[in-house]
């Protein structure tokens, strides 16, 4: 199990006391009470303490005291580890427990007092920050330093009066509607001559996307209804139409859309 671990294992869990809330807020605590700097060392001067106030620890659930073992374990390595007259030998990459904790102790430290500041303001209402830095210039783009009311009023005519020239809006063309209705009957028309057609044929010789599309339409409700049969010998090639039966100009066929 890992420090990192074993910290956050502690969830909403605050040992009963107003001081110590964790495994790190109670070495911190050691450690300062006893004047000294977070090192190896001072580590292995406050195991015994450590060791001392975990076994005055009562009704803490197994699982909630975990951390704080954990924590033993590596001050205990750490403290037989000083007492060895020579310096244990680590493989390449090993880590220094001593090492790893007491880093782990600066950043914890660090973030507590970084908390305890935001709490301390919060608390005196001091929720605003002053600017340091001076306002950014903005650099005009457009100089109007010679402009005047007269040369606006005169811009603002002459827009207008490109406005009277637009004709109305009901004077506008609308593009022509074309229904499936209109393209099945021209079809059924190129069909009464032949029965065979091509789709190119049924368009005419510059079709808008909007009539390609309602022809394609108008195609694929004939073939539902089996009055014709469409077949495709390349991709993207024409589509060959072959007329399937018989059927008057002026014959109503139901289709779904219009």
């Amino acid at each position: 199990m890992s420090l990192q671990t074993a910290v956050h294992q502690l969830g909403d869990y605050t040992v009963q006391t107003p001081v110590y809330e964790g495994p790190l807020d109670l070495l911190l605590d050691l450690i300062e009470r006893a004047e000294l700097d977070i090192t190896s060392l001072a580590l292995a001067q406050v195991t015994d303490q450590y060791l001392i106030y975990i076994h005055e620890m009562e009704g803490v659930a197994a699982e909630e005291i975990s951390a704080f073992l954990v924590i033993a374990a590596r001050l205990l390595q750490i403290k037989s580890e000083a007492l060895l007259p020579r310096p244990p030998v680590r493989e390449p990459g090993e880590e220094d427990p001593g090492e790893m904790l007491a880093e782990q102790l600066r950043l914890y430290k660090r973030f507590k007092e970084m908390a305890n500041w935001l709490l301390e303001r919060e608390t005196q209402n001091l929720r605003t920050y002053l600017r340091l830095a001076p306002p950014p210039k903005i650099e005009g783009k457009l100089d109007l330093s010679d402009v005047t009311l007269t040369d606006l009023l005169e811009a603002a005519e002459t827009i207008l009066a490109r406005e009277r020239d637009k004709k109305a809006l009901g004077t506008v063309i609308t593009a022509p509607k074309i229904t499936i209705r209109e393209k099945i009957e021209a079809i059924a028309r190129r069909l009464g001559k032949s029965s065979n057609a091509r789709f190119g044929e049924l368009l005419g010789p510059n079709p808008s996307r909007l009539e390609i599309v309602v022809t394609f339409l108008a195609l694929l409700e004939l073939v539902k209804r089996y009055r014709v049969a469409a077949r495709q010998q390349a991709l993207f090639g024409d589509i060959e139409i072959e007329r399937m039966a018989e059927w008057a100009e002026d014959e109503e066929i139901e289709i779904e859309f219009e």
